[in-house]
């Protein structure tokens, strides 16, 4: 049984298409309607875009102190890369602007691209994040058409692995510190190798010592919270 207010650290595999909050609220909503909670913290330790999809940790009540913590720890991800071709979100939110053939990239030209993008660097967050620009979020001016000026942060990619290639898709999984951006990292993958390059699909498969495989759906979250609702 769940003791929601003394805090619990729920593992939730995030559905595409849902924002971090819309699963902390989903989570928030069943406890106070299910549970009769009046008020009750969570919150969830480190954000993932709705188009991604894999390992959110979602803590409540006292556990939402150990959110810091969490959220310090490395991340691995896998997914894809679209090679020749760019869009100004660094994904799939908006549209190709400009593309170009890949078919001469060779499995060396991917590994050394890889390999170059691998350590200690200094990294561009791409506009459409949620970095603040004076007091906005940074993708709100973009989706106004403004250029937000954007700050590099230093981050470190512990490894950088090509797992399959099928040009001008490219499989991967990266391990890397917090903060690190994947789609600015599929932005500089397509920069090193002169073709273009936006991130296709991504997955988060581990946060710290925490895994996606431990993690559970919304759905089988909300019937064990209405389970021990009618206990």
């Amino acid at each position: 049984m769940y003791d929601f207010q003394a805090g619990e650290v729920l593992l939730v595999d995030k559905p595409l298409q849902w924002t971090s909050f819309d699963v902390v609220n989903k989570i928030k909503w069943l406890l106070k309607k299910e549970l009769g909670f009046k008020k009750i913290k969570v919150g969830h330790a480190g954000t993932l875009d709705p188009l991604a999809t894999g390992l959110l940790i979602v803590c409540t009540g006292k556990k939402t102190k150990t959110i810091p913590e969490i959220q310090d720890q490395a991340k691995t991800y896998t997914g894809e890369f679209e090679l020749g071709s760019i869009t100004p979100s660094y994904d799939l939110e908006t549209e190709v602007e400009w593309k170009s053939d890949t078919q001469h990239l060779s499995l060396e030209d991917l590994e050394k691209a890889a390999e170059d993008l691998s350590g200690e660097f200094d990294q561009l967050p791409p506009i459409f994040s949620a970095k603040k620009i004076k007091g906005k979020r940074a993708y709100e001016l973009a989706r106004k058409g403004e250029k937000p000026k954007m700050k590099s942060k230093r981050i470190q990619v512990f490894q950088f692995d090509i797992r399959e290639v099928n040009l001008p898709s490219v499989a991967f999984e990266v391990h890397c510190s917090k903060g690190t951006y994947i789609r600015s990292l599929a932005h500089d993958f397509g920069e090193k190798l002169a073709v273009g390059a936006y991130l296709k699909s991504l997955r988060r498969t581990k946060i710290g010592a925490f895994k996606v495989s431990a993690a559970e759906s919304i759905e089988s979250l909300s019937a064990k919270i209405k389970a021990q609702a009618a206990e």
